[in-house]
């Protein structure tokens, strides 16, 4: 309390300036959430009427291509999304039951970290499954970090060569040479959020061309 007392009254500035940032960045995620909230709002009520009105901005003989584009897209997006949340959850469940039964510290934690790991093709699922290895070496030793390595692998071989083939289908038709382009790009570009939206963004960038090229 003392050290904490002194270094306020020696350093007043440094205090007022990292409480003003503090403030300043609640401030922003407040506006954000809210600006976020009301804008899905109304697309959710009129998401129709506003696709309509961005088409009629085109010139109207391209009017069907851009719609019908959109569209196409917009459903390929969805496909991805809702096909990762499933094979997320599955790789989530199948380590976080593994790292509890070993008894590996931070289980469940674990198993958020692999769900949302699970988003960022190849990258994500190499990180979160270095990072249960790491736990269960740390807390339990050698051995059980060696069990928790072949959970990990064959949880991940499961999902690669069994969920993904299997449950994606052609949901998304990219090749994995551009899945792992993609995700590079993305990340160098825009950090850890370019590459969790790269690959979605190419799965929408491809159907649409390929909507326009096939007419």
């Amino acid at each position: 309390l003392n050290q904490a007392e002194n270094a306020v009254s020696n350093n007043p500035s440094s205090v007022l300036h990292g409480v003003s940032q503090v403030g300043s960045t609640a401030a922003e995620v407040a506006t954000g959430t809210l600006l976020t909230l009301f804008t899905l709002v109304f697309f959710l009520m009129e998401g129709e009427r506003i696709w309509l009105f961005v088409t009629r901005l085109f010139p109207k003989d391209a009017r069907a291509a851009v719609n019908g584009a959109g569209r196409a897209g917009w459903k390929s997006l969805g496909a991805y999304v809702r096909v990762q949340i499933l094979v997320a959850a599955i790789d989530a469940i199948g380590i976080g039951v593994g790292a509890a039964i070993l008894g590996v510290p931070l289980a469940i934690p674990l198993g958020v970290l692999v769900f949302l790991g699970s988003f960022v093709p190849v990258i994500g699922a190499l990180i979160s499954g270095a990072v249960a290895v790491l736990l269960a070496l740390v807390a339990l030793g050698p051995v059980q970090a060696l069990i928790m390595l072949g959970i990990v692998l064959l949880v991940q071989q499961l999902e690669s060569h069994i969920l993904q083939p299997l449950i994606m289908g052609k949901a998304v038709s990219l090749h994995p040479l551009a899945v792992i382009f993609s995700v590079a790009g993305g990340s160098i570009i825009f950090g850890a959020v370019g590459a969790l939206f790269a690959v979605p963004t190419l799965s929408v960038v491809n159907t649409v061309v390929r909507y326009l090229a096939n007419r």
